[in-house]
């Protein structure tokens, strides 16, 4: 018997272009005391070979059309694990294969560790499960005793989208070069060069952090509802969102505002042969508040990690918006009474209007280790291989 131990040590969060470190181990347990062997070769546990590679899986509704789902497809082809993948979801990306080992062959007790490290390529579209399309990532391990079945050892990671305007900007400031013209001192420290990833998380930073104040009147047909302001446009993963209402400039009464955190998937399908938008909406974190009679209220709104920020591949799209849902009502009952009015009561009936508005935001990732800390998953994965 041998086990297959695999385990990330930075976590199972990842950017696009990041490079994935994970150790196997292949280790043989030592047998009971009382076992006797019956020859000097029974006492080895031996594997012919051990690959890894990285897969993402599209997982699409079936009215998508096939031609999109050809996009960017790629397969197993001329590896050991086509024959052994019983998924059904299209293979959109996958890494070239790396041979961990030939031949290997282990005692009773000895153990044999390997690192694993690959780089996910930038283009490549994040980890998202929707309602219309789903990408899966996983880090396939295969390996094989003679003349039997291929084993496999699936790892789930996860991959954040890295805009490609901070990776593109990152790359040329890495690739600018000035001379140095002051002679060079050996007791200064020699300064590294920084990564394009660095860069860029620099870059996400500044644009995530950046305050720009956007005021917003509300308004319908009878008047002005509310003033709503915005403090950014711009949110990582795990940030909450912070607004006010200023209902003092209102000409109708706000009886009550929800503000929903949604996002708009939308993918092409093929009704008929002829392309149309096939378009989703799921609501994540919600803010409800009754604010009759109030002059200035607040939103926070979270936005949780679990969540994929927005991205675009030539299969689906993802949006985020703020969606709110005034409930206003010109009902003259419901002035505010005064301070000397003891008496006043609320009617029994008003008659109300509901009306809706979409402000459209925008998402970005975050450091992985801030999703790791937040979302606990199993980071060790194991297999036996009898």
């Amino acid at each position: 018997m041998i086990e297959v131990t695999a385990k990330l040590h930075h976590g199972h969060v990842f950017l696009s272009g990041e490079i994935v470190e994970c150790s196997i181990t292949f280790s043989h347990p030592p047998s009971p005391s009382h076992k006797v062997s019956q020859s000097h070769t029974d006492i080895f546990e031996s594997l012919a070979w051990a690959s890894a590679q990285i897969h993402c899986q599209c997982f699409t509704d079936s009215k998508i059309s096939k031609d999109n789902e050809r996009l960017h497809q790629l397969t197993f082809a001329d590896t050991a694990l086509g024959a052994s993948t019983s998924e059904n979801g299209k293979i959109e990306i996958a890494t070239k294969p790396k041979i961990l080992f030939c031949d290997l062959r282990l005692s009773p007790g000895q153990t044999k560790t390997y690192i694993y490290r690959e780089k996910i390529p930038s283009d490549s579209p994040p980890s998202y499960r929707g309602q219309l399309v789903k990408y899966s990532y996983k880090i396939t391990i295969g390996t094989q005793r003679v003349n039997s079945p291929v084993k496999l050892l699936r790892v789930p990671i996860r991959v954040l989208p890295l805009c490609e305007a901070f990776l593109s900007e990152a790359v040329a400031l890495c690739n600018e070069t000035t001379e140095e013209l002051t002679p060079a001192n050996p007791f200064l420290e020699i300064r590294q060069k920084e990564r394009p990833l660095d860069l860029a998380l620099q870059s996400l930073q500044n644009i995530t952090a950046r305050r720009n104040p956007n005021f917003y009147m509300i308004t319908n047909m009878w008047g002005k509802v509310a003033r709503f302001c915005l403090f950014k446009p711009a949110y990582k993963l795990g940030e909450d969102i912070i607004g006010t209402f200023d209902f003092t400039v209102a000409t109708i009464n706000c009886m009550q505002v929800s503000v929903s955190l949604q996002c708009e998937e939308e993918t092409t399908i093929d009704i008929n042969k002829e392309n149309s938008k096939q378009i989703r909406i799921i609501t994540f974190s919600k803010h409800h508040e009754v604010c009759l009679g109030y002059k200035y209220t607040q939103l926070i709104l979270p936005i949780p990690l679990h969540v994929t920020p927005a991205f675009k591949t030539q299969l689906v799209s993802l949006k985020w918006r703020l969606h709110f849902e005034f409930v206003t009502s010109t009902h003259k009952g419901l002035a505010t009474p005064s301070v000397t009015d003891s008496d006043w009561q609320a009617p029994s009936e008003v008659p109300i209007e509901t009306m809706v508005w979409s402000l459209p935001i925008r998402l970005y990732s975050t450091t992985p280790i801030h999703v790791v800390q937040g979302v606990q998953t199993n980071t060790i994965h194991r297999l036996t291989i009898r």
